[in-house]
């Protein structure tokens, strides 16, 4: 509602008419009074013009205080990736700006440097990369004198790259889970004890990625990357496989980094909290998170229970 404003009375005295007589001095005066008179009029016709639209400004003044009240106040919805969604992960209709391009799943300039830093600080290292993107091609040069291997589902990026030393390898693999089952998998997961970790060849989990070269078993890998598959789509093949192989693979080594690019997505960012586990989280920049794995495989879980301390 809006304030009350005050009403206005006129403080003009009406005029009276005398029928005493007027000496000559009052005579003169009388046109001064007159014009006194004529004066007050216009100004209680000033005011009350002046009042209504007075009153229209207070008006305006108080729905606009209460419009926004009404934003600041009102629960903003948290944002999802589909009109449907039975899973925060997966939903049946993806927004048009997640179908990303080649452009807006490339590293950006930060995102880079922070890859190509770690590569520098480890180099010569055993590097492995799920994906094959034109910027990580240059991973190899930095990584001189060690070895880089690349998994690659798109027989087109594949053919595109150009080893340049006997010590970088690009393999075909295929993934056959799309990205919708990525929460009946990852109940799967949690509720088996075949996907506890082990050596990634022994484990029975259907999250582990069992088709890969055996190299990439039995070398201990110092860096690795997950930017692939794509799962862009929820019939795409989905980075579930990746992102719970990389971490297997990485607790078979002393201290392994596990790089995950684009976990401003759900299933990058919910499968590396549950398999990577955010206590192992030593950086980021941008979309890409850097884990820090040590050594673990007498360990039964993932990620060590958080305790709820109350004060």
């Amino acid at each position: 509602m809006p304030p009350e404003v005050p009403h206005f009375c006129s403080f003009v005295a009406p005029l009276v008419r005398f029928t005493s007589a007027v000496s000559p001095q009052e005579q003169e005066n009388k046109p001064h009074r007159h014009n006194q008179s004529r004066g007050s009029k216009a100004m209680n016709f000033s005011r009350t013009k002046l009042i209504p639209f007075l009153v229209m400004i207070l008006s305006i003044v108080s729905v606009l205080r209460l419009v926004r009240i009404a934003v600041t106040t009102s629960p903003t919805p948290p944002p999802t990736l589909g009109k449907t969604c039975s899973f925060p992960f997966i939903c049946t209709k993806f927004p048009a700006e997640t179908n990303a391009s080649a452009n807006t799943s490339a590293l950006s300039k930060k995102e880079y440097q922070l890859l190509s830093n770690l590569i520098s600080q480890k180099a010569p290292c055993n590097l492995l990369i799920f994906g094959l993107e034109p910027q990580y091609v240059s991973l190899s040069s930095i990584n001189t004198g060690g070895t880089t291997v690349f998994l690659e589902d798109d027989q087109n990026k594949i053919s595109t790259l150009k080893p340049n030393s006997n010590t970088t390898r690009v393999y075909k693999v295929d993934y056959q889970i799309p990205a919708k089952e990525a929460y009946k998998l990852l109940q799967h997961a949690r509720g088996n004890p075949d996907c506890k970790p082990k050596l990634l060849q022994q484990s029975k989990c259907q999250l582990a990625l069992k088709n890969l070269p055996q190299e990439v078993y039995e070398l201990k890998w110092d860096v690795v990357v997950v930017d692939g598959p794509s799962g862009n789509t929820p019939e795409e093949p989905g980075r579930m496989s990746s992102i719970y192989s990389a971490s297997m693979i990485a607790r078979n080594a002393n201290i392994t980094h596990v790089v995950v690019h684009d976990v401003d997505r759900m299933i990058e960012k919910w499968f590396s909290w549950e398999f990577l586990c955010d206590e192992n989280l030593v950086s980021s920049k941008g979309r890409l998170w850097n884990f820090r794995i040590t050594g673990q495989l007498n360990s039964t879980i993932f990620c060590p229970a958080k305790e709820i301390k109350i004060e």
